[in-house]
């Protein structure tokens, strides 16, 4: 085995990318505080060609020197909006269609692995403040919340290791596994 080099690994340019049918996601970041993660949505919103992310609230927007040491010109290829609240951007994306899937520890939560994303449903992941995690208020308003099972101390991941698990596990049902 050998590393790829840059032209091996065959990339498109961001013209290319924003031209591509997406997958029919949308990331809701809910009052993240922290740049990095928000330059990480982006970044894995990029790698896993997502539809659109949507900054909600305190959440951080480009063009910040924070986001983009995380972002690595992400910003540029991933469609991006900012509401002023989260209520408001799951309002509209339920009202034009989407599945709302909050991720987070509730009562009644399904379990990731039990969860079964249909191919003909759009979704939007909404993922919460690093403290606070999800409004209560979003997760009322959600179809469901999922949540990753955990067997550490620890009661959470960090919000962008959660988009990367969560988002991974979307796409190889969708796209890998049979049905």
């Amino acid at each position: 085995m050998q590393k790829l080099s840059l032209e091996q690994l065959n990339r498109v340019d961001v013209d290319t990318f924003k031209q591509q049918d997406k997958l029919p996601v949308v990331l809701v970041l809910d009052n993240v505080r922290s740049m990095h993660n928000v330059g990480s949505a982006f970044r894995t919103a990029d790698a896993l060609n997502i539809e659109q992310i949507v900054l909600c609230g305190i959440t951080g927007t480009p063009p910040h020197r924070e986001i983009e040491k995380t972002a690595l010109g992400a910003t540029k290829s991933v469609t991006w909006s900012h509401e002023a609240t989260t209520l408001e951007a799951v309002t509209k994306l339920r009202d034009t269609g989407y599945t709302i899937l909050s991720v987070e520890q509730a009562s009644g939560s399904v379990q990731l692995q039990d969860f079964a994303p249909e191919n003909t449903e759009k979704y939007a992941f909404v993922f919460g403040n690093e403290v606070h995690g999800v409004e209560e208020e979003v997760i009322a308003m959600s179809n469901a919340c999922l949540e990753i099972p955990q067997f550490g101390t620890k009661h959470s991941f960090n919000v962008s290791v959660t988009m990367g698990i969560v988002l991974w596990d979307y796409i190889s049902k969708v796209k890998f596994i049979k049905k």
